[in-house]
């Protein structure tokens, strides 16, 4: 654990509320995501309207957004790939793409009960009537697809049309990063931007590419597009709401079976050794008589440090996010976290760690912790987020 002893810290003046170019950059609306952590991913306890709200909101304001689908494969990825799992990090919005994701939701007591595939985003684009039209830019998929969607999409006059597709072929991430293609895309001007590259390589190539695209809502959406084209059935509602479309994917799809019996294997992994000690935990919080959470701020020029101490859990979140909002508006060139008087911390409180990180991360500013006793890391280990305290 990086450490911060040595630092000396003053109590510092009144600090002002954020200003509108600090909330511009992000730094707020992160830190009000009602965002938990499942494992290591941040996941918005939102549902489809709100999903689509999302859509509305950046793309009538052109502002970046990074959309990632969280199924299981992506957490199974997020755990061993840290690059993978950076890319759910910095994201701007995310969701349980996957009934596991939900059941996992729900053993640990986070409000996340709707599951929000990429394919249902689409979908809902497509049906929904309103006065703007969602214009969509599909980049990737096996050669045919896109252009199959594509001609479907714009055959039924739906609210979702699509006015451009881009097959690089197969090739490294940096090849179909050149300027020629990135200009292509930029050229449209769509609002949404459709990337069908593979899991890995769609987040990579997104990541990579974040600052130069200038269409403002992006997502790898992968087996959506197949599904709009026709290429592949999507299972019958009654088998997704059951958690079983797997078992229809690999019906359509055979060589999906090696991915499914990976992905179930860490299912069972993560009951076993992850959800049955913090379901335990839970209930002993339960048990136990709350403790109000109390988070002071203390500045110097060197940092900014958080004392927190009471119970960091859902309740009390939002005396922490006013403080965290505080700390941002001080431009520190670090940021100290002091958890040695926590007696409790939930998903909501780790997923606000999660979004704190994110804002420091693109300011190129370091998190640190200390004073964190053995039993709190123990629950940053089972819930997946030690990188925080090793960073």
């Amino acid at each position: 654990m990086k450490g911060a002893e040595g630092l000396s810290l003053s109590q510092g003046d009144r600090v002002e509320a954020p200003t509108k170019a600090q909330e511009a950059c992000g730094g707020v609306s992160d830190l009000t995501r009602d965002v938990y952590c499942v494992f290591g991913a941040p996941i918005d306890a939102a549902n489809m309207g709100a999903t689509l709200n999302k859509i509305d909101e950046a793309s009538t304001a052109a502002e970046p957004t990074l959309i990632s689908t969280v199924n299981l494969n992506f957490l199974a990825n997020s755990l061993v790939d840290p690059d993978f799992r950076e890319s759910l990090l910095l994201s701007d919005f995310c969701t349980a793409d996957g009934m596991p994701i939900v059941w996992l939701a729900r053993l640990l007591g986070v409000p996340i009960t709707e599951r929000i595939a990429g394919a249902d985003i689409l979908d809902s684009l497509r049906s929904r009537t309103s006065d703007r039209k969602v214009a969509l830019f599909i980049f990737g998929g096996a050669d045919g697809i896109a252009d199959a969607a594509h001609r479907i999409l714009n055959g039924d006059n739906g609210d979702l049309t699509c006015i451009g597709t881009l097959n690089p072929g197969y090739g490294t991430i940096d090849e179909m990063s050149s300027n020629a293609i990135i200009a292509a895309i930029n050229a449209s001007n769509a609002d949404f931007l459709v990337v069908a590259l593979g899991a890995t390589k769609g987040q990579a190539w997104l990541m990579r590419n974040h600052h130069r695209l200038r269409i403002p809502v992006r997502a790898h959406l992968g087996a959506a597009i197949n599904f709009q084209a026709g290429s592949v059935k999507r299972a019958p509602k009654m088998i997704r709401d059951a958690g079983l479309e797997w078992l229809w994917r690999i019906k359509e799809e055979p060589h999906l079976g090696a991915r499914y019996c990976h992905d179930g294997r860490l299912l069972l992994r993560l009951m076993l050794t992850r959800v049955l000690p913090l379901a335990f935990q839970a209930r002993l919080r339960r048990w136990r008589r709350q403790q109000e959470l109390y988070v002071g701020l203390r500045s110097s020029e060197n940092c900014v440090a958080l004392d927190i101490s009471g119970d960091a859990i859902t309740q009390y979140i939002s005396r922490a996010t006013d403080q965290f909002q505080q700390a941002l508006a001080l431009a520190s060139p670090s940021v100290v976290i002091n958890l040695a008087a926590v007696r409790q911390i939930d998903q909501r409180f780790l997923g606000l760690l999660l979004m704190l990180r994110k804002c420091l991360r693109r300011r190129g500013t370091p998190l640190l912790f200390v004073g964190v006793p053995d039993w709190i890391r123990r629950l940053f280990q089972l819930n997946e987020v030690e990188f925080l305290l090793n960073e």
